[in-house]
């Protein structure tokens, strides 16, 4: 592979990563403006909620795995590319390369699961609120 096709590819898989957060950040904000907007206290559906945002959460994070993992890959191969003559790939390599620093996948795993855990406890605080005003007189 010619290294200007590999600063593509790694774009690329920098826009599935940023497809596949921006998707997370979609479905946790319907989330919690659907569960913020009902009334009435539903322990079964904030259960079945929970446990459908946990594993949709879980296949996000999957995906966000391989794209950072595949955007890893593609910046050690670009690094490897033997140098061409051409003094306007070297200042281009010299310039683009250091600012190619993906996150670790440790980072985003983390992010992701601090996103999760608080969701899902926002999700139970909003259940307990209704039914505590529910038994109120």
């Amino acid at each position: 592979m010619k290294y200007n096709e590999l600063v593509q590819l790694y774009f690329e898989r920098s826009n599935a990563l940023q497809a596949y957060w921006t998707l997370y950040v979609v479905i946790l904000g319907g989330l919690l403006a659907f569960s913020s907007l009902r009334k009435q206290p539903a322990v079964v559906t904030t259960a079945m909620v929970t446990l459908l945002f946990a594993l949709f959460a879980f296949k996000n994070l999957d995906a966000i795995h391989d794209v950072t993992v595949q955007r890893v890959a593609v910046l050690d191969a670009l690094k490897q590319t033997e140098a061409t003559t051409s003094a306007e790939i070297q200042r281009l390599r010299a310039t683009v390369e250091p600012t190619l620093i993906p996150a670790t996948f440790a980072s985003v795993k983390m992010t992701h699961l601090t996103a999760d855990f608080l969701t899902i406890l926002a999700l139970w605080a909003m259940e307990f609120r209704r039914r505590k005003y529910a038994t109120s007189p």
